[in-house]
């Protein structure tokens, strides 16, 4: 498989998969965030899912995949504080805030941010073509939580202090989607930065969950919280793995935008599973992020 997919890089097989694999990340990342604001307390939901993350990792880390070597350690090392940052930020918003109100913010403000450090980080351009699409993208991502915060009427007390706490989530974004980029082309074997990657950012919240499951009134049941928790490792995998394979082979900025599309996808699951009111003005400005993708894609 790594042979497989080193073998695809700069090459037009390569392009194709690369969207196809961002495209699936939006899909599983929108599945994800629901898993963590849904059912549990956040902090409870990441905890468990990155239980198993470590579990099902470590082996794969331990005794498959090659092991890092020499500065592929140090950026392992700075991808565990750029997503405990990022994690830590997603569920103080989550705590605060309806899924349909703070996910488009977090999602909207990444991939600008994102294209621009793959211009100083990568070199990376976009045409002018490009360029109106992702400010088509970013138009209709933030379009979406200002008609949220004018019209959701759920958490109103808290919902500014949680579209702060989703800005400074999306620059995080942002930030690790660059950085793990650079980690993944830096280690020749792109399934060992994956691996250990999973491994060692799954360390923190499972210690962080624990506290807080202790010192609450009231324990939720343990069994179906960690049942949750198998789930949403798998898509963990499926969604970050994708989009970092998607950076080796092909543009980090337009595998950024790309996955942006999860904010369509998310909305349709605040809608139908956990029951967050879609409209026809919410459903025209997902379709205008549908759009602003699909001119990023075409352009280029």
């Amino acid at each position: 498989m790594s042979e497989w997919i080193t073998s695809l890089e700069g090459t037009d097989a390569g392009a194709t998969v690369a969207t196809l694999l961002a495209l699936g990340a939006a899909f599983l990342h929108a599945v994800f965030g629901a898993l963590q604001k849904g059912r549990y307390d956040p902090w409870l939901s990441r905890g468990a899912i990155d239980s198993w993350l470590f579990v099902l990792s470590a082996p794969i880390a331990l005794f498959v995949v090659p092991w890092p070597e020499g500065k592929a350690w140090l950026i392992l090392g700075g991808a565990m504080v750029i997503h405990f940052a990022y994690k830590i930020g997603m569920a103080l918003a989550f705590s605060r805030g309806a899924f349909t109100v703070v996910y488009p913010v977090v999602r909207g403000s990444g991939p600008l941010f994102t294209v621009i450090g793959a211009y100083l980080l990568f070199g990376e351009t976009f045409s002018l073509i490009q360029w109106l699409g992702v400010l088509t993208l970013v138009a209709g991502i933030f379009g979406l939580a200002v008609y949220n915060l004018i019209h959701i009427e759920i958490d109103r007390d808290t919902l500014v202090a949680a579209l702060w706490l989703a800005l400074f989530t999306g620059a995080m974004v942002a930030l690790y989607t660059t950085y793990d980029a650079f980690g993944i082309r830096y280690t020749p074997d792109p399934f060992t930065f994956l691996a250990w990657f999973f491994f060692l950012t799954a360390i923190d919240m499972p210690i962080i969950a624990a506290l807080r499951w202790h010192n609450m009134a009231s324990h939720p049941p343990l069994r179906p919280l960690l049942g949750m928790g198998f789930f949403g490792a798998i898509v963990a995998w499926g969604s970050f793995g994708s989009v970092m394979l998607a950076t080796r082979l092909d543009k980090v900025g337009e595998a950024a935008v790309l996955r942006e599309t999860s904010t369509v996808f998310a909305a349709l699951i605040g809608w139908l599973v956990l029951k967050e009111t879609v409209g026809p003005r919410r459903l025209a400005l997902m379709t205008t992020i549908a759009l602003g993708a699909v001119i990023v894609e075409l352009g280029g």
